[in-house]
């Protein structure tokens, strides 16, 4: 067990203080250090992970949009271990094709190196099935009604078809397989930057063996 990341001489005690400290946790996939960020839709995963992987000097993002399909919206496991998890595991490049949601078919061929940290963004990023490859698992703390209307805002009216099914996935999902519990930081959007704050799961361990 490692001690909370928040109580240690060296944790992140605010979000400049999170990259370094992400590269002092031990691999959990091969040579890689693979970080989580889950959160409800419209919670800003993507913009945080973005901002995080500069700060991390370009690490690179797996958005699990790019794996997902309108048929498949959670049953994506299996093509993140193949494609993904597998490779990186041996230290090797990912290759796969990122579905495209226009188009409704898998196009353009994309590529994730084993960095010292990558991150893998996207609701369900923090399932049980990729627990034990985690180096740590972060929470976009926001309320699912306030990242709905985020994100339904930011879709338009034309999407509102499918945020209503989207929202019936997700709370089936959440409630089968949560996430919360299981965060070691939770992030909040402040003005002008992010919170970092302990987690529910603060003082799990790290790699194989995680619930």
């Amino acid at each position: 067990m490692r001690a909370h990341p928040l109580h240690g001489p060296h944790g992140p005690a605010s979000f400049d203080d999170l990259a370094p400290w992400l590269l002092t946790l031990p691999p959990s996939l091969g040579p890689v250090r693979l970080v989580a960020v889950d959160g409800h839709a419209g919670s800003g995963k993507s913009t945080f992970s973005g901002r995080l992987a500069a700060a991390l000097g370009g690490a690179p993002v797996l958005h699990l949009d790019d794996l997902a399909t309108h048929e498949e919206l959670f049953a994506w496991t299996d093509r993140l271990r193949e494609q993904v998890l597998v490779p990186l595991s041996h230290g090797e490049t990912a290759r796969f094709r990122a579905y495209d949601w226009v188009a409704r078919r898998f196009a353009r061929e994309l590529e994730v190196g084993p960095e010292p940290v990558v991150l893998v963004e996207g609701v369900g990023a923090g399932r049980r099935a990729l627990r034990p490859h985690l180096a740590c698992l972060l929470w976009m703390e926001l309320p699912p009604e306030h990242s709905w209307e985020r994100g339904q805002l930011r879709d338009g009216a034309e999407l509102s078809d499918f945020w209503d099914g989207w929202m019936r996935a997700e709370h089936e999902h959440f409630a089968a397989d949560p996430t919360r519990p299981y965060a070691e930081l939770l992030i909040l959007q402040r003005d002008g930057g992010y919170e970092v704050l302990p987690g529910p799961h603060g003082a799990a361990p790290a790699g194989p063996g995680r619930p």
